[in-house]
């Protein structure tokens, strides 16, 4: 493929103890380059997940993704051409894994490298792309005009539609690189009767694992040896349970749901 997504960010408080939840619950590895005082970078072999510390300013959770290319240059002119409102950073050589930030033409920030670019550190190359069994297998975003955005990321990446089963009434994009899937979804705050409103961008990450009945033993195993990694609750009170439906019925790919310490929403699938 020409692309594939290669990570996902968050912005946490609790950076440090929050990636010992993704080691723990989905046997996620540390990078060997990783800077305690900035970050923790976590790996599942094939995607990596960047845990920033919050600072000033930015919100904490689900940040953005990003995707290597084969040619940014291709990328750059596609979107010139036909995405002229699309613009794009240099980002500074401290990141593991970005060479450029941009966004799609709804505002929806994510980042593009490509092997061996300049200004990237080397903690991408620990992916072998060999995936663990737990891993990482999808990426969804809420977004004013998921029709159109779709057609950017097929377009300007050549993301491909996914051949996942889905509802016939299902709105949603499923866009593949061959193993990670990109979920786009229509944001509308009408969704949001009963439970609190959350703005349009990313929305949760999907992980698939060797057994959703094995994942819940063990999740409630490292509960009991550390309260600290417990999931937050996602269905406690009318507001929660809004919410639990909300998110059962925005996405064909899971099985189970839950969120993490941070309260990041995850989906859980077996085959």
């Amino acid at each position: 493929m020409f692309s594939k997504i290669n990570h996902v960010a968050i912005v946490s408080e609790n950076y440090a103890q929050l990636a010992q939840f993704y080691i723990a619950a989905f046997g996620m590895k540390t990078s060997d380059k990783t800077r305690p005082g900035r970050a923790v970078t976590v790996g599942d072999g094939y995607v990596g997940l960047n845990i920033n510390p919050r600072r000033a300013g930015r919100s904490a959770g689900l940040d953005h993704f990003g995707i290597q290319v084969d040619d940014t240059e291709a990328c750059f002119d596609r979107m010139r051409k036909r995405y002229p409102t699309v613009k794009w950073l240099k980002r500074p050589s401290t990141r593991p894994f970005a060479g450029i930030s941009t966004h799609d033409p709804d505002g929806n920030m994510f980042d593009i490298s490509q092997k061996d670019m300049a200004n990237r550190t080397s903690v991408y190359v620990e992916n072998d792309g060999k995936a663990n069994p737990r891993h990482i297998n999808h990426v969804a975003l809420r977004t004013m005009n998921p029709d159109d955005m779709a057609e950017f990321y097929r377009h300007v990446f050549e993301l491909a539609p996914s051949n996942i089963k889905k509802r016939t009434d299902d709105p949603n994009h499923y866009l593949t690189d061959g193993h990670m899937t990109l979920v786009i979804m229509p944001w509308d705050i009408t969704d949001y009767d009963g439970t609190g409103i959350v703005t349009a961008g990313m929305d949760h990450i999907g992980f698939k694992v060797e057994s959703v009945d094995t994942f819940k033993a063990d999740i409630e195993r490292i509960s009991g040896d550390n309260p600290r990694l417990t999931p937050a609750p996602v269905h406690t009170g009318k507001e929660g349970d809004a919410l639990d439906k909300l998110f059962a019925r925005s996405c064909a790919m899971g099985q189970h749901r839950l969120a993490d310490p941070d309260g990041i929403l995850i989906d859980v699938m077996q085959d």
